[in-house]
């Protein structure tokens, strides 16, 4: 399947194209992405602006107070408890410092775009090339791939963060440098986040960066941020945004370009490689900066080890999977099943020098799932809604179309400390019983699953008769084989999408539903065209996929929130309205323990699931590559909470000699 647009909060008209985004460590917060087809989450990768943190550490024994405030500069800044790595750690323990410099990497480019027409990775027009940014820019703070809620120095030697929460100080490293060779100074901290907020941006960094109040230079090498109110997680959103130089689009004048003219000066980052060879448009090489400021670091010990880089791009994914076979590249993800079954063979394979690896991670699996819209009359009954969810066999399409490849998505908060387990906990309960009456009973009882039907042998007929019976009570009637109402009004619901070739995975949705006498259409519109459908909310059922967070916050009122529902551009796609979900999230929002926020997490995915809002699909737990073992070698095992491959192979992966 082809790599799918992904979404923030904001809706379709504030989306953020590949041209946009943070260091992979600030990928932690979900995106939405065109889906659910037969790739998850894994295959978008494009350069998002989700700065959000992630994983919920565990909390000093006895403390009483969530996210701890800082009381002075630390080398770190843990969203909960203590960070992982103490000040004065000599690397990362997925980290090898003994990995041999040198030789080179070469990859496929990761865009959906075939192509790239820019450098400048900030702006929504045009595409720049791909892992640029993570190339060339680096950030204030940056993070650990076995740990995904805390920020370590790297541009910054410490961080202080306000007992109020309203303001964090970063003071950066004296030893900083642009590849211009000047240092990195407050000023161009506070340019690069004055710049990312501007019209000239992409509009996700605005969003992105709203509850910020301004950057204040204290002196040369001081910058702090103010708050506009107190946010925990604030510290490391603008600790993860990429800081470039003010000197970039200067002119032999002495006058700066506006920020979107800026499209093929060579960018001024700071970061361990810059800009090599180019067939512009086509393929470009990276090379290792041997005046790179920050190679003594810690956080970057055993890293940036490929003396050059090469980024090659493909017409297609044939076109890419023969140039692998070929020898032409040393490294490919795969994010189709069948390609993975079936057409991962032949000499090289035969011979080990191409190796088929599976990675397993620990990443949140998301919520890739078809969303019914509840602003249509015939979507607003649960009953309804849990019919059509019974009359997907999901286990029969990952068996039959997916080889047994993917699991099945099962609430808001798979694989984190959030999910809900089993009975609700007295904690969770004290929340929900003010809303007996209001929410359905189910939230109450044990977790709501995904309706399965390897139960038994005749799992999908047991399955469907359930459905019947849900309809026939919601008021719908089987007519000469078509399901009506009281008005006679039949059952045709439509699959809104912008790819055909997600026909593959509801056309056996479609003829289950037909067996209820329910017509599901499947229909294929412009990608432009939907985004306008989206944003208006035109539409019965349509396929998103929310890539999964280790912390969920405020966002997640734009997702569900009754003020976002009738909010043309909002993310609130289901159209939901329910004031416990809005008090749940004010909840964990305002939670002042790691106990309490995980008692609001779980008690919202309780309720939201109990409300049958989507049907959920499913996802990959794991990296499905091909790797030349003779060129490449790295240390296993992969750090836990990967979230995009190509960056740990280019960061911590080394050339065999």
């Amino acid at each position: 399947m082809d790599d799918r647009l992904l979404f923030r909060p904001g809706g379709a008209g504030g989306l953020l194209l590949a041209a946009a985004g943070l260091p992979a460590f600030f990928k932690r917060k979900r995106a939405f992405t065109r889906g659910p087809g037969d790739a998850p989450a894994a295959r978008c990768r494009a350069w998002l602006a989700l700065a959000r943190a992630g994983v919920l550490c565990a909390a000093l024994a006895g403390a009483v107070g969530a996210g701890i405030a800082q009381a002075e500069p630390s080398h770190a800044y843990a969203l909960w408890g203590q960070p992982k790595y103490p000040a004065g750690f000599a690397h990362f323990d997925y980290a090898n410092p003994a990995a041999p410099k040198g030789g080179e990497l070469r990859l496929v480019s990761n865009l959906r775009s075939s192509t790239f027409d820019k450098y400048n990775p900030f702006t929504l027009r045009g595409s720049a090339p791909a892992y640029l940014q993570a190339m060339l820019f680096e950030s204030l703070l940056t993070g650990a791939l076995d740990e995904t809620s805390t920020g370590y120095g790297l541009l910054a030697e410490s961080v202080d963060v306000a007992a109020d929460r309203l303001s964090a100080t970063f003071r950066i490293r004296a030893q900083a440098r642009f590849h211009n060779g000047k240092p990195v100074l407050a000023e161009d901290v506070r340019h690069s986040f004055e710049t990312l907020i501007s019209a000239q941006a992409a509009p996700g960094y605005a969003t992105l960066l709203e509850k910020v109040a301004r950057a204040e230079v204290l002196d040369a090498r001081t910058v702090r941020f103010h708050f506009k109110s107190p946010d925990r997680e604030l510290p490391l959103v603008v600790g993860g945004l990429p800081i470039f130089s003010r000197d970039w689009g200067l002119g032999a004048n002495g006058q700066r370009k506006p920020f979107d003219q800026i499209i093929t000066d060579t960018p001024i980052g700071s970061g361990p490689y810059r800009i090599g060879p180019v067939v512009f448009g086509r393929d470009i090489t990276y090379v290792r900066d041997p005046d790179y400021w920050g190679r003594e670091l810690a956080v970057n010990a055993g890293a940036h080890n490929f003396e050059r880089i090469t980024i090659r791009i493909y017409k297609d994914a044939t076109a890419r999977l023969e140039a692998l076979k070929a020898g032409e590249f040393d490294l490919m993800q795969f994010h189709s099943a069948g390609d993975w079954a079936r057409r991962v063979k032949g000499r090289r394979f035969d011979s080990g020098e191409l190796v088929k690896a599976e990675f397993e991670h620990r990443n949140p699996t998301g919520f890739q799932s078809y969303f019914l819209n509840l602003r249509r009359p015939h979507l607003q009954d649960v009953r309804v809604r849990r019919a059509l969810a019974l009359a997907m066999d999901y286990e029969w399409m990952n068996r039959r179309l997916f080889y047994g490849s993917y699991r099945r998505v099962r609430g808001l908060f798979g694989n984190t400390q959030c999910a809900a387990e089993g009975l609700p906990s007295a904690a969770e309960l004290a929340l929900l019983e003010p809303w007996r009456g209001q929410i359905p009973p189910e939230a109450f009882g044990p977790m709501p699953e995904p309706p399965r039907t390897d139960h038994s042998e005749h799992g999908l007929r047991e399955n469907l008769r359930q459905a019947r019976e849900l309809l026939a009570q919601a008021g719908w009637t089987l007519q000469g084989g078509t399901l009506r109402n009281a008005q006679g009004q039949p059952l045709v619901l439509e699959v809104m999408d912008s790819n055909e070739a997600s026909i593959r995975t509801v056309a056996p949705w479609q003829r289950n539903l037909q067996k209820l006498g329910i017509e599901l259409r499947f229909r294929v519109v412009d990608f432009a065209l939907m985004l306008q459908r989206m944003d208006a909310f035109d539409y019965d059922i349509t396929s998103l996929n929310i890539q999964g967070t280790h912390n969920p916050g405020q966002e997640y009122a734009q997702l569900f929130g009754s003020f976002a529902a009738d909010q043309n551009g909002s993310a609130n796609y289901s159209g939901l309205k329910s004031p416990a979900v809005d008090a749940l999230i004010a909840r964990m929002v305002q939670a002042e323990t790691q106990a309490d926020y995980q008692t609001a997490c779980r008690a919202l995915e309780r309720v939201v699931t109990a409300e049958s809002i989507m049907v959920p699909a499913w996802y990959a737990s794991n990296f499905r590559v091909v790797y030349n073992a003779r060129r490449l070698a790295f240390q296993a095992p992969m750090p836990p909470y990967v979230q995009v491959l190509e960056n740990w192979a280019m960061a911590y992966w080394w050339h065999r000699r």
